[in-house]
């Protein structure tokens, strides 16, 4: 997986640098965002929960894992994980935006942005994004970005000890 950086006027999406780590924090310790992500996102997200990502995030050859910088500060995360075997013309995408910064179409632009992309310099055939029942605005940002809902996971997420239904949003190439 090469090294991706888009720019969307304000927005720019790039790979996560050493000195992101105290906007990762500032951004990302949020109850609100934690509630709608897997679990593996910690919650409360330390310093050294930051500095762990800003590590890895770079080297995985399986994925994209993008900042979401506005006027030079890191305040969410965007990524495409890359499937494999039968799969393989699969990938998924997944985001979180800072609270200070939702109802602006950020998030909207961005997976739109990341989803054509991928589908243009990638063999892949198949976008998709699973969203908690509960997240009406993750369902709204895919669907502005071109997503449909394909299937609805019967009781197939449990987030605090609370199983729900996930939405299955899907974006094929043309």
């Amino acid at each position: 997986v090469k090294s991706v950086r888009l720019e969307l006027g304000e927005v720019l999406l790039r790979p996560w640098q050493i000195g992101d780590e105290e906007a990762l924090v500032k951004h990302g310790n949020n109850y609100r965002i934690w509630k709608n992500v897997r679990d593996r996102f910690p919650h409360p997200y330390t310093l050294e929960d930051a500095r762990i990502w800003v590590q890895v995030a770079n080297q995985d050859p399986t994925a994209i894992n993008l900042a979401i910088v506005v006027q030079d500060e890191a305040v969410g995360a965007v990524g495409v994980v890359f499937k494999d075997d039968v799969y393989r013309r699969s990938a998924e995408i997944g985001y979180w935006l800072g609270e200070s910064y939702w109802g602006k179409g950020i998030t909207t632009r961005v997976v739109r942005m990341l989803t054509e992309y991928v589908l243009k310099h990638y063999d892949i055939y198949r976008m998709y994004a699973g969203v908690f029942e509960y997240n009406q605005a993750s369902s709204r940002v895919l669907e502005k970005s071109g997503y449909h809902l394909e299937a609805r996971l019967r009781q197939n997420v449990t987030k605090e000890e609370q199983t729900v239904d996930e939405l299955m949003y899907v974006r094929l190439a043309e």
